[in-house]
């Protein structure tokens, strides 16, 4: 082949891949919006209470839709509405921000070979790991015909627009809704006892979340309502840290218990 062919043949080549590139963005994309269906259902019906709870606060409507798309941390996001509305304690908010969120890092770890090779992508998966993200993407593979990467990029696109929608819509149902909605504000709490009983029920060893328990009263009495957050997580991280080694082996006796009563 002379210079000339092999130079015209460059173009058509790279123009082949991008078309190539382009189909498996489609196929992907297709692919994915079916899967993430049942997170639509549970997502929207979230936003739109976060949105609701927002509108609740007094906050403008541009609060609940930028901090779903900015932030996107689920429970998090009351947290920090919450926060808004009373004096600004950045450590307060980092630290609280950061407990309950800590099991990302434990997601990012799992994802490492998923996401390696992804270029761009791995970006935005990165920002966009929630829980349900997190399931989807590490246990479904992509079907026949569809891109991995994009595969997973339209997983998390999807689940991200479901929530940031949820929670405009929100605003609005809020806005529409005539008079004082008695009980919205109860939401934030409502939610953190949901998420403990999902957990009390879930594990055995119960005795980390009766330790947490105990220390997050005592600095209440300790220190008052408005500045028991930094003192009790940091007393709960240091005391679980200690107890660590013993908890473990309390924790496996109850797991082991546990089972055997589940087989009876």
């Amino acid at each position: 082949m002379s210079e000339t062919e092999r130079d015209n043949s460059l173009p058509s080549g790279r123009s082949q891949e991008k078309a190539s590139q382009g189909g498996n963005a489609g196929r992907s994309a297709l692919a994915a919006f079916p899967v993430t269906l049942p997170v639509m259902a549970g997502y929207l019906f979230l936003g739109i209470s976060y949105g609701i709870y927002c509108h609740s606060l007094g906050l403008s409507w541009f609060y609940p839709i930028v901090i779903a798309a900015c932030v996107y941390a689920g429970s998090a996001e009351f947290v920090l509405a919450n926060f808004l509305m009373g004096g600004f304690h950045p450590l307060s908010v980092f630290i609280m921000i950061f407990v309950i969120n800590a099991r990302h890092l434990f997601y990012g770890l799992s994802m490492l070979e998923k996401f390696a090779g992804l270029g761009w992508k791995r970006l935005y998966l990165i920002f966009g790991m929630t829980d349900e993200t997190f399931s989807i993407n590490y246990a479904i593979e992509p079907p026949r015909g569809a891109d991995r990467g994009w595969f997973m990029f339209f997983i998390t696109l999807y689940n991200h627009f479901y929530w940031v929608a949820g929670a405009g819509l929100g605003w609005v149902i809020g806005d529409m809704l005539t008079g004082q909605i008695k009980g919205v504000s109860f939401v934030m709490t409502a939610l953190f006892v949901v998420i403990f009983m999902e957990q009390w029920l879930k594990d055995a060893n119960h005795i980390p979340a009766c330790l947490g328990i105990a220390l997050t009263v005592i600095c209440v009495l300790l220190f008052g309502r408005e500045n028991f957050v930094i003192p009790s997580m940091a007393a709960i991280c240091l005391l679980l840290l200690v107890l660590r080694p013993v908890l473990r082996n309390t924790g496996k006796k109850a797991g082991g218990s546990k089972r055997a009563e589940e087989r009876r």
